[in-house]
């Protein structure tokens, strides 16, 4: 309680008002990033080489050099390929025995197939990510700069 008075709950979630942000949809944004595309317009192409981003998008204009997607994207594909890969060589050995010879020759091309193919979108999505929640000075308050604390 303050001094005015119990505080009052208002259902409805937060006030819209002059400073209130529009919302950015998550999952919009991550699919667009995941295609690869621009999160916040999703026509212009976000790379310009195999993981390296444009600094702007060519299209709306959205500044990407500031996304920080270094670390994720690597994690999260050895996470889904391991879990892809084991699942299918423990089916395949759950079939049949295959030689050691064999295993490599199947398991190894096939883990960086997978591997050189997630890299790219799982990172677009992580910059989609980043994009729709504001992180990285996408904000459009400039994080770029330091700020007085």
């Amino acid at each position: 309680m303050s001094a005015q008075g119990p505080a009052r709950l208002e259902l409805g979630g937060p006030r819209k008002d002059a400073t209130a942000l529009e919302p950015r949809p998550l999952g919009q944004a991550m699919l667009r990033g995941f295609l690869c595309k621009c999160p916040h317009c999703g026509s212009a192409p976000l790379f310009n080489g195999f993981l390296r981003s444009v600094d702007h998008c060519a299209a709306c204009g959205e500044a990407y050099h500031h996304h920080r997607a270094d670390d994720l994207p690597p994690y999260l594909t050895i996470f889904i390929v391991g879990h892809i890969v084991i699942a299918l060589f423990m089916g395949v050995e759950e079939i049949g025995d295959l030689p050691l010879w064999a295993h490599l020759a199947i398991w190894v091309p096939l883990t960086s197939i997978f591997t050189l193919g997630l890299l790219r979108p799982i990172k677009g999505a992580t910059i989609g990510l980043q994009w729709a929640l504001r992180m990285h000075g996408f904000s459009g308050r400039g994080e770029d700069e330091p700020q007085d604390h």
